[in-house]
């Protein structure tokens, strides 16, 4: 029995799936403490977009600690928070004609979602609040009431109250999901009360990595407006460019009330995340919401230096580029194995395939890593093949890990045809 087996808990899950142990990072190379390679196209689950160790980062969190500056500050005022404060209006704000007001709910992503959806109830005096199905916000009891997945919220171990779940885009088919909203917000005898705050997904990562369109997203902004409702935006898996604009939602008449970032926000994988408020709404009594670790000053200064990326158009046309070369590989897979049945999902530099056939995207992950390639899997019932490299990744790296990935899809059909799987399941 190893160390992590005998003493870490069972709750354990990443490492289930790769069985190594990582010593080592660079760009979006892994290395196990044996000196084996992988290319990682899962990127800290979205908070490594610029790689791992990204060198301009590191320079300067390192200069930063030898000057022996503050590291921990609650939310004293201090000169690195006042850096990323000036930064962010200058090179995010300004450029988007975009007012928001910046709260540091804490370190994590499901903070901020905690700090938007307390702040939603109190400014608008309702209790209730809309998330949608297959959606993921977090594992705090708040943010998992807005939660799709039934196995994440079971984990709460007490009921889960005030969040009402409506079908996300194409939840129903051909279905108008947003007609079925606006119905029950209309009618009065539809048990559902106004709620305070409408929280969303541009695409649903973890949940199966569907992607609501332009005209749905601009639809609902409008709905919500039409009943007073604040819509909030949780950009903190498929924000800070991971779809190729800084904001997932930049190009769409869309206007939100709250905007949910974390993830890549630091730029080196340090914890940080903040709540960006429409001035008016931030009605916050001073402490009123606080934390320990709001203050974390080395993830200021990386996220200084991260912005830098967003000066230019440059990096976003580079994650366009990169996106068409993904989606070529992925339609490549869909005609090379159709009884796979696979369809694509996603958009950006975060992309994907969905197989029904039970197990399926689970083999292929397995495969990939046997093979020196980093994947996860995302949905309810695992089914999708989910892609996260970095954004910075070279075009060498890039197509290498997409060989790869053909290579892993074509051992699990191996796989299933050898063991009959495939054959049961076309019956």
């Amino acid at each position: 029995m190893d160390t992590f087996e005998r003493l870490e808990s069972e709750v354990r899950s990443y490492c289930r799936g790769w069985p190594a142990t990582f010593a080592k990072a660079q760009g979006h190379l892994l290395y196990d403490e044996h000196g084996a390679e992988y290319i990682d196209f899962f990127a800290g689950a979205g908070a490594l977009n610029y790689g791992h160790n990204n060198r301009r980062f590191k320079r300067k969190l390192i200069e930063y600690l030898e000057s022996d500056s503050i590291v921990h500050s609650l939310d004293a005022a201090t000169v690195a928070k006042r850096e990323f404060l000036e930064r962010f209006e200058e090179v995010i704000l300004m450029p988007r004609g975009m007012q928001y007001k910046i709260q540091f709910p804490g370190p994590t992503g499901t903070n901020s979602v905690e700090a938007a959806l307390k702040l939603a109830r109190k400014y608008t005096g309702r209790q209730k609040i809309v998330g949608f199905t297959n959606a993921f916000h977090g594992m705090t009891l708040g943010s998992l009431a807005v939660t799709g997945n039934a196995m994440k919220r079971d984990g709460a171990g007490i009921a889960l109250g005030m969040g009402v779940s409506m079908p996300y885009a194409g939840y129903l088919g051909d279905g108008d999901t947003l007609s079925y909203l606006e119905k029950q917000l209309n009618d009065g005898g539809s048990g559902l009360d106004t709620p305070a705050a409408v929280i969303v997904e541009t695409v649903q990562a973890e949940g199966g990595m569907r992607a609501a369109s332009r005209e749905w997203l601009e639809r609902l902004g409008i709905i919500c407006r039409a009943h007073e409702i604040l819509f909030i935006i949780d950009d903190i898996q498929v924000g800070c460019g991971r779809t190729g604009p800084f904001f997932s939602f930049e190009g769409m008449s869309v206007d939100p009330d709250m905007i949910c970032l974390s993830k890549s926000l630091s730029g080196y994988g340090l914890p940080m995340a903040i709540t960006l408020l429409k001035p008016e709404i931030d009605v916050w009594d001073p402490g009123e919401h606080n934390g320990t670790f709001r203050g974390n000053n080395p993830a200021f200064v990386t996220a200084i230096e991260a912005l830098s990326y967003w000066e230019s158009d440059s990096l976003r046309r580079e994650v366009d580029r990169k996106a068409k070369i993904v989606e070529a590989s992925l339609e490549d897979l869909i005609t090379k194995y159709p009884d796979a049945k696979l369809s694509h999902r996603g958009r950006g530099l975060l992309q994907g395939l969905m197989s029904p056939l039970p197990g399926f995207a689970e083999k292929v992950c397995r495969e990939a890593f046997r093979l020196g390639l980093i994947l996860e899997t995302s949905g309810p019932e695992g089914e999708v093949v989910k892609l996260l490299p970095p954004l910075t990744i070279d075009d060498e790296g890039l197509a290498e890990g997409l060989r790869i990935l053909h290579q892993s899809f074509s051992a699990a059909m191996l796989t299933r045809q050898s063991s009959g799987e495939l054959v049961a399941s076309k019956a």
